[in-house]
C-alpha cells in the first residue's frame, strides 16, 4: 500500500469508528492555505475536529506524537476558519485518532477525545 493509500484507509476507518458512536461526519479533508482538517464530525454536544494518524506496527513515531505543536496550530488555525464558515453552537473539540494498519488491514483504531486545546495559541472560539 502507498502511504496515501494507508492514510485513506485510516481515515475511513475513524470515519465508521465515530459513525458507530453516534457521530455524524459534516465535512472530511477541510482545507485552507496551509492547514487541513481530516474530520469533522458532531454528535450534538461537540463539533469534533479529527486528525488521523495511520501508521505501521513498526512505527518508530506514534500517531499521536506526529501531532506536534505546529501540527496542533495550523488545525486550529483550520478549525477557525470552518467555524467563521460554518457557525454552530456545538462545543469545538479537538481528537486525534491513532490507525494501526498492516498489509491493507486496520489492526487497532486509538482514539483521543478532547487531545488538546487552544491554550497558547491566538484563537478563541
Amino acid at each position: 500500500m502507498t502511504k496515501s493509500e494507508t492514510g485513506r484507509l485510516g481515515e475511513e476507518s475513524v470515519c465508521a469508528y465515530l459513525t458507530e458512536r453516534g457521530y455524524r461526519i459534516a465535512a472530511r479533508n477541510y482545507r485552507i492555505k496551509g492547514g487541513e482538517i481530516d474530520i469533522i464530525a458532531e454528535n450534538g454536544d461537540y463539533l469534533a475536529f479529527v486528525e488521523v494518524k495511520a501508521r505501521r506496527p513498526d512505527s518508530l513515531v506514534t500517531g499521536f506524537e506526529a501531532v506536534n505543536k505546529r501540527k496542533r496550530g495550523l488545525i486550529i488555525k483550520t478549525a477557525a476558519d470552518y467555524c467563521c464558515k460554518h457557525p454552530s453552537m456545538l462545543q469545538p473539540r479537538f481528537d486525534v485518532a491513532q490507525v494501526i494498519v498492516q498489509e491493507g488491514r486496520v489492526l487497532s483504531i486509538d482514539y483521543i477525545p478532547n487531545a488538546y486545546d487552544t491554550t497558547g495559541y491566538n484563537f478563541i472560539f
